[in-house]
């Protein structure tokens, strides 16, 4: 009988340590884990190249590095996330077979990555060559990454009648198969994962063809979807909105609290650098700056709640550290070597040909965005222009005034040691001109002193709120305080030539300004902000307004005047000062020269002296508010006297 009752004592805590066992089993196979690896902005960035990082040159980017780095992942983890949030394209040399190659969706796809979403950069090259890339793509029978974006609004596009353009992308969009979101499976956990194309991304889109909805609206609904129809348990959202030092206006951030339901944003557009994750309620938002200079890889375990909690994240830096995966870096090669004899041959360079040597220190790209001041990369730019319209353009035989290189336009920096054409091509690799070769021209226009005073001020009060307008120029010179009235912080603008001698701006003269196709597409935004007072109007030489800015672009031999070849032809008229044979950059350009100059003061002299006609319109508008306020505070306390006279009778009575 006691053997019996030890056999049954011992078969029980076999059952209970069996039970226990399991659930332990149970609940580590429901402890889902999911491990991603993320890009954006890469901007057409398939080979590594020199840059400027934290004031230090050096060799960065490149997918076969990043390959690599995916390839050690994945022998960690098989079934690794990997995710892209637009503008892959139009950064490099690369970009000029964007429509009939595809080369940068198809290396997004050599990659492995899951799904991508669209940029503003990928309308770059217009309707028509997005349409054709994505046709492209399809075409070269490749393994492509999915492309989700969930805010097109077709219906009021179909409401109203699509127009040639519309029509050309959305038979494109379903041709590649781009949907709102898509379903993924990675070890065990079903992922959503869906695409945004945010409002400041469409602002930086001249003309855009497509209609956007309500881009919180819009991921909402497709959350709701998403619960409705499928299993999912985690929601990604790829977002080209981006975010900003100002929460308020922070796109992805404004999308994190409003949409609680999404664990993860990969955030582009901004060129953010999130060193640590945004993170808001039970959502990250995460970034890893633009280039392929870094490369996220976190990872994320499941709460008991159903959301994610964040166990690491890292942005690992692409550099000469990392091994380059040769099949990768092989493909990378075939595709541009079809460049020399496909675009630049037409232009008389090859992609490595050296075209200078350099040794200044020139300013990082970002710089020209974030810091408000004199910077030499934007000066170097800002005179090629002036050097090349000057020398190769036809037609106006008139000097060039002012030069005009806006930040937003600036995409790269010269690194020390031999400049390529490559390099140059880089540092302002934007659209496509109106004969159908890529790179946006430079045109030439007419200013008024008045004018050129007006754009000084932008730069002065506007570029703090639009960073992308901030001026860099030849031949313009002026003082900021940023400490002044809005609208009333440039207090000495003035002209100076190539000798350096100072000459006065008369408002009613008109002088020749030369700048490229992009920025006179952008001032409209310019004039939205200063709700129409900081207004600019360019003309042509004889006075009358200019209506198609394609009229104004400068030709030499009968072709478009590309902004990159007059940089080129620029680097290529340097002195040769150490007779080697190549030009060198001159060390002027290691000194600021005056061209915009910061005089922080707050001394109430330096606040008043020399006001412009906005300081007197401002002031009057405040001295009627300040009336009003007075007479609104008389009429009431005459108003409050008068009851209480009216409540005295009353009681006396």
């Amino acid at each position: 009988m006691k053997k019996k009752w030890k056999l049954t004592g011992l078969a029980a805590i076999v059952l209970m340590l069996t039970m226990l066992l399991g659930r332990n089993t149970f609940a580590a196979k429901e402890a889902k884990t999911v491990d991603v690896m993320f890009l954006h902005d890469t901007h057409s960035h398939l080979n590594e190249f020199a840059t400027v990082e934290n004031g230090e040159s050096k060799i960065m980017g490149g997918f076969s590095k990043i390959k690599t780095l995916i390839n050690e992942q994945k022998d960690k983890n098989p079934d690794t996330l990997l995710l892209d949030a637009g503008d892959f394209s139009m950064g490099t040399l690369i970009q000029v077979v964007f429509e009939t190659d595809a080369t940068e969706i198809r290396m997004l796809g050599e990659l492995g990555m899951d799904a991508t979403t669209l940029g503003n950069h990928e309308f770059d090259y217009k309707a028509s060559g997005l349409a054709n890339m994505m046709n492209s793509a399809v075409r070269s029978g490749d393994a492509l990454p999915e492309m989700v974006l969930c805010n097109v609004d077709w219906e009021a596009m179909e409401a109203a009648g699509l127009t040639e353009d519309q029509q050309l992308l959305k038979d494109a969009f379903e041709n590649y198969g781009v949907k709102d979101y898509i379903m993924v499976e990675k070890n065990g956990v079903n992922i959503a994962v869906t695409g945004l194309f945010g409002q400041d991304c469409e602002n930086c889109v001249p003309n855009c063809p497509l209609v956007f909805g309500d881009r919180v609206e819009a991921v909402k609904e497709t959350v709701a979807e998403i619960r409705e129809k499928e299993e999912a348990d985690m929601i990604v959202c790829v977002s080209h909105s981006g975010t900003w030092s100002d929460e308020e206006k922070s796109e992805d951030e404004i999308l994190a609290k409003s949409v609680p339901e999404l664990d993860l944003i990969i955030s582009g557009h901004t060129h953010t650098k999130l060193d640590e994750p945004i993170v808001h309620g039970n959502t990250y938002i995460v970034s890893a700056a633009e280039y392929g200079k870094y490369l996220g890889n976190l990872s994320m375990t499941q709460k008991e709640d159903g959301r994610w909690n964040l166990d690491s994240y890292e942005l690992i830096t692409v550099d000469d550290t990392i091994e380059k995966d040769a099949g990768t870096q092989e493909t990378v090669d075939e595709m541009f070597a079809m460049v020399d004899s496909r675009y630049l041959e037409q232009f008389g360079y090859t992609k490595d040909q050296v075209l200078c040597t350099n040794e200044v220190e020139f300013a990082d790209a970002s710089d020209t965005s974030a810091k408000h001041t004199e910077l030499n990369l934007g000066s170097v730019m800002a005179d090629a222009y002036t050097y090349a319209v000057e020398t190769f353009g036809d037609g106006d035989g008139h000097p060039v005034d002012v030069a005009v290189v806006p930040s937003g336009t600036i995409r790269d920096t010269y690194a020390k040691g031999n400049i390529t054409t490559e390099n140059v091509f880089n540092s302002f690799s934007l659209g496509i001109g109106e004969d159908g070769i890529p790179g946006y021209p430079l045109i030439s226009i007419y200013l008024t002193g008045a004018e050129l005073k007006t754009a000084a001020e932008i730069d002065a009060s506007i570029s703090d709120l639009m960073t992308t307008a901030r001026l860099y120029t030849s031949g313009l010179c002026w003082s900021y305080n940023p400490n002044r009235m809005i609208l009333n912080r440039a207090t000495d603008v003035y002209l100076r030539d190539g000798d350096g001698n100072r000459a006065e701006l008369e408002d009613d003269k008109l002088y020749r300004v030369v700048t490229d196709f992009y920025t006179s597409q952008m001032l409209g935004g310019v004039t939205d902000l200063s709700y129409g007072l900081l207004s600019i109007v360019p003309k042509f030489a004889d006075g009358t307004p200019v209506e198609n800015y394609e009229d104004a672009v400068v030709m030499t031999d009968g072709r478009e005047l590309k902004a990159w070849a007059a940089i080129a032809s620029y680097m290529t008229s340097f002195e040769d000062t150490d007779n080697d044979g190549i030009g060198n950059v001159p060390q002027r350009y290691a000194s600021r020269e005056g061209r915009k100059v910061v005089e922080d003061s707050k001394n109430i002299v330096d606040l008043l002296k020399n006001p412009n006609k906005f300081f007197f319109m401002i002031l009057a508008v405040v001295i009627v508010v300040i009336a009003l306020l007075v007479l609104i505070t008389i009429v009431i306390v005459k108003i409050g006297k008068r009851i209480l006279k009216t409540r005295k009778k009353g009681k006396k009575e």
